[in-house]
């Protein structure tokens, strides 16, 4: 079987927010497109529609801090021909409007695009009433959805124009913080394609969003000091999961850690266990926030308080290594 090729990954450019690839790939759209929508809940400038809002005024809505309307409203949009982005912060939207986003969206399978930004717990002070945790959870359990989570800005601007062609209901997070930039404006994106960032022979690492930064630090600590070759793997699409590439390192590593900055349950991990204990029986280990809510404090403290630093990324890796 021949598997996507490892990607060169982009050491040379300075960190960015990914919520900045998605500001400046609808403001690209804008230009192209003019059934493209976008909607936002007061949220304008800290999801990066500002931009977008100055240059297509006529394709703008300021829906204002009414998460419910917000979203129906879109699928009216999507329903009359246009291709809507409805934006917030994921905490909010899908957060506070769950049941609209089911019911007018994916049950009459509208082609309107959830945008859920300050994901995660990278959002730091904010605290845990705005850290969304049970986002990707929600949303893949709902019929129709496409749920993605781009890995840096660049891939966050492709995701972005990857859903305007994709017909259907698509979700995508991002977070607030910069981020290293691992992708490159021409680095290939395609939903529901898993991306090799670096091959490996001994365990596999799976991970979605900028969290895929820190495993990559993990893995030269794995390779430094335990000589162990870790696989990483970007599966920035959780739904639909690109299962043959998933299958594949199953059989060539044995062992699976996956990772992500959210809550393991029902996210990208379970979705891997789900696929895996049904087709190829794998040993696989969880990483991401386990039955807890975020907390207050800088991006790097959280990343030390739920064990997602490089550092303990790698110790549980080892562990995982040398169980049978």
């Amino acid at each position: 079987m021949k598997l996507n090729p490892k990607l060169k990954l982009n050491a040379n450019q300075p960190p960015l927010p990914t919520r900045n690839g998605y500001g400046d790939a609808l403001l690209e759209l804008g230009k192209t497109n003019k059934n493209v929508y976008v909607l936002c809940a007061d949220l304008t400038e800290s999801t990066r529609a500002d931009k977008f809002a100055k240059a297509y005024p006529n394709q703008f809505v300021e829906i204002g801090i009414a998460e419910q309307n917000l979203v129906t409203v879109a699928s009216g949009l999507a329903h009359a021909g246009k291709i809507p982005f409805a934006s917030s912060y994921a905490a909010f939207c899908p957060g506070r409007c769950w049941e609209q986003i089911r019911t007018t969206i994916c049950y009459n399978n509208q082609n309107v695009k959830i945008i859920g930004a300050h994901a995660g717990v990278s959002v730091g002070p904010d605290g845990a009433t705005h850290q969304m945790l049970e986002d990707i959870a929600i949303m893949r359990a709902l019929p129709n959805m496409t749920v993605v989570v781009p890995l840096d800005y660049n891939q966050t601007s492709a995701a972005t124009k990857a859903i305007a062609k994709h017909i259907g209901p698509a979700y995508m997070r991002f977070a607030r913080d910069p981020t290293p930039q691992l992708t490159t404006p021409k680095t290939p994106f395609q939903i529901g394609k898993i991306q090799v960032l670096q091959d490996g022979s001994d365990l596999t690492i799976i991970g979605c969003g900028p969290i895929l930064f820190q495993a990559i630090q993990a893995a030269s600590i794995l390779k430094n000091q335990h000589n162990i070759s870790v696989a990483i793997l970007n599966c920035h699409t959780i739904k639909p999961l690109d299962t043959r590439t998933i299958e594949a390192y199953a059989k060539k590593t044995k062992r699976i850690i996956t990772i992500e900055e959210a809550q393991i349950a029902g996210g990208l991990g379970s979705a891997i266990a789900e696929h895996l204990s049904s087709t190829i029986p794998t040993h696989i280990y969880r990483l991401g926030i386990k039955d807890h809510y975020g907390e207050s404090g800088e991006p790097s403290e959280l990343l030390k308080k739920f064990k997602l630093t490089p550092q303990d990324i790698a110790r549980e890796c080892h562990k995982i290594f040398k169980t049978k």
